[in-house]
């Protein structure tokens, strides 16, 4: 018995084996495949994803939020009790980020955390509690997000210095931009509105970004997908089309419009992903997972 144990062991690697070589060799297809649909000369098309991907601003979006739930719920959030769970609010906000979409769902996370939702009923069901909070509690989704917008304006305009130093640029990426910036043609595709990502590229990462190549999906309401089958139609002759993001649920849509053959998608191995979704993706042919000095590289090819 023992010995059968140890084969079927063996047995389940090697098919494992098999299914790894399977799956390479799918991407190594996908990428030929994507060779052939791009044109061979001419700039690369670069979109790049922000948060997540080029700047951690998690620390920033969690503070806001908490400004912006003392405003929306006084009756909460100006206390003695809620000012005291700020810390453990923020930790915990942390830890949720992955699910999060646009800036405007931290407003209702806090209070789902402060009123006891647990961090992991989140991860596994905020697609569900999210429109369930919205009609219990009659929120709409423009004004939170114009309440979002104007507290962290308000911040810039009192204290700059203070809004910015809850972010930061992941170590080597802003370098890495700026090089792909020299000789692509490069564009932030985001949910966060563009004069705050443009503020944060110019005194934290010290790069002069372009504000009209800064496109917003919170601002156009369009998912990103569509952007990028625009920036495609605008650089048809592009050498290549590089899409890169931290949320695997937005490559797999894209990965699935019609057309969106020609795009290479990268999950970088850092921001708001989990380790399990960072497996899925490796075992997705249409997606590779590209770590800091992967990053690095694929910007200055």
């Amino acid at each position: 018995m023992h010995c059968r144990r140890v084969e079927s062991a063996v047995g389940g690697r090697g098919f494992s084996s098999k299914r790894a070589a399977g799956v390479a060799l799918q991407k190594q297809a996908a990428r030929q495949l994507r060779h052939m649909v791009t044109a061979s000369a001419g700039k690369r098309l670069v979109a790049l994803d922000f948060d997540g991907v080029v700047c951690d601003s998690v620390g920033e979006s969690s503070l806001s939020a908490i400004k912006a739930a003392a405003i929306q719920w006084p009756e909460i959030f100006q206390s003695a009790a809620a000012e005291a769970a700020k810390p453990q609010l923020v930790e915990q906000m942390r830890a949720v980020r992955p699910v999060v979409e646009t800036g405007y769902e931290n407003v209702v996370q806090v209070r789902c955390l402060y009123e006891g939702v647990t961090v992991q009923q989140m991860l596994e069901s905020w697609h569900d509690i999210l429109p369930a909070k919205m009609k219990e509690w009659s929120l709409d989704r423009s004004k939170l997000i114009e309440l979002f917008g104007k507290v962290r304006d308000e911040w810039i305009s009192e204290d700059l210095a203070g809004w910015l130093a809850p972010n930061r640029i992941y170590p080597g990426v802003a370098e890495a931009v700026a090089a792909a910036m020299q000789q692509d043609e490069v564009y932030i595709v985001t949910t966060k509105q563009a004069h705050y990502t443009e503020t944060l590229l110019r005194d934290m990462a010290g790069i002069a970004f372009p504000a009209d190549r800064i496109l917003s999906t919170t601002v156009s309401g369009e998912p990103k997908s569509t952007v990028l089958a625009h920036l495609a139609e605008q650089h048809p002759g592009a050498a290549a089309y590089v899409f890169v993001e931290d949320k695997l649920s937005t490559l797999k849509k894209v990965a699935k419009v019609p057309g969106a053959e020609a795009w290479q998608l990268y999950l970088v191995g850092w921001g708001y992903n989990t380790v399990a979704e960072r497996q899925e993706a490796d075992a997705d042919p249409r997606i590779t997972v590209v770590d800091l000095q992967g990053f690095q590289r694929l910007m200055a090819q």
